[in-house]
């Protein structure tokens, strides 16, 4: 064990959770059935207010890692980190410190809001009514909570299962499928609940089928595919053009012809919507800008072009396939 996870494991946890920038770490995690290798050799580092894009194809081991980051199941080799130290010895004192809304939540339709994190807080020992106030005000249903949860909404639903995630007021906070079968406005309100959460200084990690969904949300994003992590980034990072721009004008096949013949504009396209995608003199869109003023053609609007995170999805993981759980 390295000094500095046993100076941390000595430390009391609050202090650590407020000094540790990375609050979930694991460390070649992996997970064997028989010979199937299902998770393998998972390096992750997630930091404090970082909002986790955690995505895969179906069978690429992301239920099998949520499970085991919520110690669910053993890994069959390497450890997770929470706040700075071992889940495997210190399961009791950090699993409370790690909130979850796996699918759709269990709650009691017949009672109001506000009774269902009454006895959600009645099992986990007690939760004062403060509390209660603070999360029913975070997930936006202060104004609902007398109501009987049959009368909420799928949205609202959602938001009470998480806050019941948060009722031990968790620095971590897993979500599976959060906004799995919202409406728009429902998928709205879970993304504008997600970066409240960030904001608060909460870590979130969500995984999800939903990634124009994931791109909006997200700060980083980590993609697994049979079990290996593909790539772990920025949203920004992983979704920056390269060096193109899009282009707004009116005659863009005239300023096509035009641009493709300099050195530097042959990969320059439009797309099936009439919006000009090019690269730049120089790699800079003011030169742009003035090289299409000086030939003639006067943009309404130029911007960087950026991938779809679908498009890059598929790309990494071989049209989406996988085999393991």
């Amino acid at each position: 064990m390295s000094d500095r996870l046993m100076t941390e494991q000595k430390m009391p946890l609050n202090t650590a959770a407020r000094s540790a920038e990375v609050v979930l770490r694991t460390h070649d995690l992996s997970k064997r059935y028989g010979q199937r290798l299902v998770v393998d050799t998972l390096n992750l580092e997630i930091r404090r207010g970082d909002i986790l894009g955690f995505l895969g194809p179906n069978g690429a081991g992301k239920t099998t890692t949520i499970r085991m980051l919520l110690g669910l199941i053993t890994p069959t080799m390497g450890s997770i980190e929470i706040l700075g130290q071992d889940l495997a010895t210190q399961r009791a004192r950090l699993l409370p410190r790690v909130g979850a809304l796996i699918e759709t939540p269990a709650l009691y339709l017949y009672m109001s809001g506000r009774d269902n994190l009454r006895a959600v807080g009645t099992i986990l020992g007690g939760v004062p009514a403060q509390r209660i106030d603070e999360v029913l005000e975070l997930v936006d249903l202060r104004h609902r909570q007398r109501d009987r949860v049959r009368t909420y909404s799928l949205g609202m639903k959602q938001r009470l299962g998480v806050a019941i995630a948060l009722l031990q007021d968790p620095d971590i906070l897993i979500l599976d499928e959060p906004a799995n079968g919202l409406d728009p406005a429902g998928i709205v309100e879970m993304r504008d609940l997600m970066h409240r959460l960030a904001a608060s200084g909460k870590t979130v990690l969500i995984s999800s089928h939903l990634l124009s969904e994931v791109q909006q949300i997200c700060t980083r994003v980590a993609i697994i595919n049979l079990g290996k992590l593909v790539t772990e980034t920025s949203v920004e990072a992983l979704t920056r053009g390269q060096g193109e721009y899009n282009v707004q004008l009116e005659q863009a096949q005239e300023a096509l012809t035009v641009i493709r013949a300099q050195s530097w504009g042959h990969t320059a396209r439009i797309t099936s919507e009439g919006t000009l995608i090019t690269p730049a003199p120089g790699g800079r869109g003011k030169d742009l800008n003035l090289f299409l003023v000086n030939a003639g053609f006067v943009p309404d609007a130029l911007t960087p072009a950026t991938q779809d995170l679908e498009q890059i999805f598929l790309q990494l993981t071989n049209g989406g396939s996988g085999d393991s759980k």
